[in-house]
Order: structure tokens, then sequence, then C-alpha cells
């Protein structure tokens, strides 16, 4: 790909890391809506979290640590610039307090992307901001699939008598109609609940849910082979809470639980999912003032870049895959 058509990032060589405006990774900032194959969006709303706030400063703590990424993927051996036209388009504007309006702002901004073709990723905010973000794209693209990382499964249908909470924005997407949820996966659920059956809610509605448990039984490879047959060909939406990851490896969050899984189990999970055609992701809960000497934030960006490494892969594919038959 040419540099026109590459987003570019300062070399090293010429300006250090630590130096520059904190985009993710030092993309150009962009915040008009224009055509290009992803852009990346902070959604730094909090105010549906349950416990701790706090993670309307995910998107700065991102991006402000991922400019010590380096711009190629060794794993996948590929370099997303080369492929990939992104720019960062900033914050979506949130109003605290105003779920409602703060949910308008960022389906309509979603939208305006994703129907210039850009593949949104947005960094959280908390969990509630991914139901917005499937009502922008499902009107673009038709019900998704879902593909969700968490320790929990969000599928509850209200806390304190509020529909519209970081508990809830899964049960409200079946409801409206935005994923299909017998394509859809819930991986990694664990931790107290409310009631011993609480998971069963999340099947009855259609989800293939994974608990930690039967993830540590079947193991990590299996548990991803169930996750690509149940996506099948279907269009994803990608969403990452970090409480995924064990408070260990991921302290700065609004929820953690015990017994989670390491930043490379993690890793090494995306890294498998070569092969779904995504249309969206989501990377929330970043809660940078109970971080530990920025190692969420930096787990946070790293999950990030392997977002864009499989777009790019994907964009690789299609592209040897035109070449090939334009022979």
């Amino acid at each position: 790909m040419s540099d026109e058509t590459s987003f570019l990032t300062p070399e090293v060589t010429s300006m250090p890391r630590f130096s520059g405006i904190r985009t993710f990774m030092r993309l150009p900032y962009e915040p008009e809506v224009q055509e290009r194959d992803f852009v990346v969006l902070g959604a730094p709303f909090d105010t549906s979290a349950s416990y701790r706030a706090g993670t309307r400063f995910g998107p700065e703590g991102i991006r402000r640590i991922s400019s010590l990424l380096r711009p190629a993927n060794v794993f996948h051996k590929i370099k997303p610039s080369e492929f990939l036209n992104g720019v960062d388009g900033g914050d979506i504007m949130v109003i605290p307090g105003n779920t409602e309006a703060s949910h308008r702002n960022i389906t309509a901004h979603v939208k305006a992307w994703a129907e210039k073709g850009a593949v949104p990723i947005v960094l959280g905010g908390d969990h509630s901001i991914t139901l917005p973000e499937l009502r922008a794209l499902s009107s673009v693209h038709g019900p998704l699939s879902l593909l969700h990382f968490d320790a929990h499964g969000d599928t509850w249908d209200d806390y304190w008598g509020e529909k519209y909470t970081h508990g809830t924005p899964f049960r409200r997407a079946v409801e409206e109609g935005l994923i299909d949820p017998y394509r859809s996966v819930q991986i990694g659920m664990r931790g107290t609940v409310y009631h011993p059956n609480d998971l069963d809610e999340a099947r009855k509605l259609g989800f293939l849910v994974i608990t930690a448990d039967e993830m540590r039984e079947i193991g990590l490879q299996e548990t991803m082979r169930r996750a690509l047959e149940r996506i099948g060909e279907s269009k994803v939406f990608l969403t990452f809470d970090i409480d995924f990851l064990d408070p260990a490896f991921a302290p700065g969050t609004g929820t953690p639980e015990i017994a989670g899984f390491t930043s490379a189990e993690a890793q090494g999970m995306l890294r498998q999912l070569t092969d779904i055609h995504l249309v969206g992701c989501d990377l929330v809960e970043v809660l940078p003032a109970l971080d530990s000497a920025e190692i969420t934030t930096l787990t946070g960006a790293t999950l990030v870049f392997e977002f864009l490494s499989l777009l790019a892969v994907h964009k690789q594919r299609t592209t040897s895959s035109s070449f090939s038959h334009s022979k």
C-alpha cells in the first residue's frame, strides 16, 4: 500500500515515542468523518458503572501508553500500516449523568463512520457503551454475532430498576434485535453472582456461554474452536472487558474478579480470530486511577493492536485473493 493510503506514524528515529500528541499509536487525528478502513474512537462514559467510577479516563490512559507500541506484529508477521488506512477520530461527546443522551451520541457517531466503510474500534468507558455501538452497526450491517470476553455476562434485566447500565447491555441488544444470540458467544464468566442460576438467563436468551471453569476444563484452543464454530461466517462485533483478565494482570478496572486469565492467554485467544468477519470492536472498563505501573492500560492498548492486526490480516487476504482472481 502506498504512503498516500496507509496511516503514518512518526519514526522513533526522528521523534521519541514519549513525545507528540497522544492519539492511539500516534495515528493521525481526524475528527471529521471520512472514508477509512478503521477509526479509533473514545467513549469516556462511566455513569452506568455499578461499583467503581473512573473508566471515563480509560480512553486517555490507553492512548497515552499506546505510544510505547511498535508498528509490527511478529506473530502474524504483518505491519498493519501497510494494509490499513486508519485514523484516531478522538472522543465522542458524552454527558456525565445522562445515559440516554450519551448513548444517542455514541450511536450517531459510530454509525456515521461505519457508513463511510470504517471499522470502529472504541475505547471505553463502561460496558454500557457497547449497546449504542451495536445499535449503530446493526443499522448498517444487520443483526450481528457478538463475541464477548468478560468476567460477567451483562445480561441482567436491570440494576436498581434501571434498564441501561453496564450490567444490562446484552439483554437489551437481544430485545432490540441488534445481535443474533444463536450466533453469539460469551467467554470467561466467573465470580460471585446474585443468583446461582444467573448464567442460565444468558443461555435462555440463546447465547453460548463458556465459563472460566469450563474453559480450563476443555482448554483455550477448544474454547476458541467452539466460538468460531458458533460464529461461522456472520458479521461479528468483538467486545473485550478488561476484567476478563485476572486482577493480577489488570488491576485497573471497576469490578475485578479473581481467578481470571493472563494477558498472554487473552492475546493468544485473540490471535486465533483471523477468520472472523469483524465489523466493529471495543475494549472497555479500563480504570487508570486504580492501575499499577500502567499495566492495565498497556494491556488494553496491546489488545487493541491485536484488533488492528486481525483487520490487517483480513485485508491482506482479501487483497491477495482479488489479485489472484484478476490474473
